[in-house]
């Protein structure tokens, strides 16, 4: 009886802590939409705002509707298209401004959120990716190099706390202190670093890893998976995981391509969750009338999310 209580005892070690724990179940549009679609009450919604002085009432508005936790996504990319800093200017300093009227709305807002800045950074179509599509550099105003000095900058701003304290991690990673005499808010945010699992261009200097910003200043690792009806990058999705054993682990984006009706990418999808434990939440893209990626448009992929999604919320 001893030798049987003893390894019960040990086998209940084996069991991950997270194993049987729910995932937060995400969408970028319209909750309401996409609840009629699903049945889902979606927990987390994503949003993206473009970089630039934004009015307290506009980021009041944004995190308010996006209810009950936002994800909150941003780029270098000003309203009106262009780049409106480069990493190394963040790295510096010159975006303090935007960043610290994030985090006071984000206090304002008084709840838990997501914030999820710079997302797909080794992807050529984003301004602060350090390559170009032919694999052409940038040149080192968007190195990785400043890239991860600008993420590591953003972290600390989201967080919050006494500047004093801000200020010598800042300057122990070469960077310049907040120009400001006030401390900053303390948020309750996760901070989620979201390269693809691959480069593109795929490149060993444009790899997911080349953007790491250190353990210290990542509180979720994510990816972005897409059926486009030419392959899935499992594989790439399974590196990336496992290339980061200690963090919390999201799908930033995920959904299905223009024409594509997969209940098979689904079906994956929830086997993937189910069985990778450290994956805590799930953000399909996107939920609106007229999109390419909406589900009016998928009937097998719509009927695979209430089988093989919704049950994992």
């Amino acid at each position: 009886m001893r030798k049987l209580l003893v390894f019960a005892a040990f086998a209940a070690l084996l069991i991950p802590a997270e194993a049987g724990a729910s995932v937060l179940l995400g969408v970028e549009g319209s909750k309401s939409r996409f609840k009629d679609q699903t049945n889902q009450a979606s927990d987390v919604n994503l949003d993206f705002i473009s970089w630039g002085v934004h009015k307290e009432t506009y980021l009041d508005n944004v995190l308010d509707a996006a209810k009950p936790t936002p994800m909150l996504a941003w780029g270098t990319v000003n309203k009106y298209g262009n780049e409106g800093i480069t990493p190394r200017q963040i790295a510096r300093g010159k975006g303090d401004r935007v960043l610290i009227d994030i985090a006071q709305a984000l206090n304002r807002f008084g709840r838990f959120a997501y914030v999820r800045p710079y997302a797909e950074m080794n992807g050529y179509w984003n301004p602060y990716c350090a390559y170009n599509s032919s694999g052409g550099y940038r040149g080192s105003a968007h190195s990785t190099k400043n890239f991860r000095k600008a993420f590591r900058r953003t972290y600390l701003i989201m967080h919050g706390g006494a500047v004093a304290d801000i200020n010598a991690k800042l300057v122990a990673n070469g960077l310049p202190k907040l120009d400001r005499p006030n401390d900053l808010p303390v948020n309750d945010v996760k901070v989620v670093w979201n390269p693809q699992g691959f480069g593109s261009p795929d490149l060993k200097s444009n790899s997911a890893n080349a953007y790491y910003p250190g353990d210290k200043y990542v509180d979720v690792v994510a990816n972005d998976l897409y059926d486009f009806g030419r392959g899935v990058e499992w594989e790439a999705n399974l590196d990336l995981y496992r290339a980061h054993p200690d963090k919390p682990y999201a799908i930033g984006e995920w959904g299905l391509g223009p024409g594509v009706d997969s209940a098979a990418f689904v079906e994956k999808m929830g086997n993937f969750v189910k069985s990778h434990p450290r994956v805590e939440t799930i953000v399909y893209y996107r939920s609106q009338t007229g999109s390419t990626f909406d589900l009016s448009s998928k009937p097998r992929a719509r009927a695979a999310y209430k089988r093989y999604i919704l049950p994992l919320g």
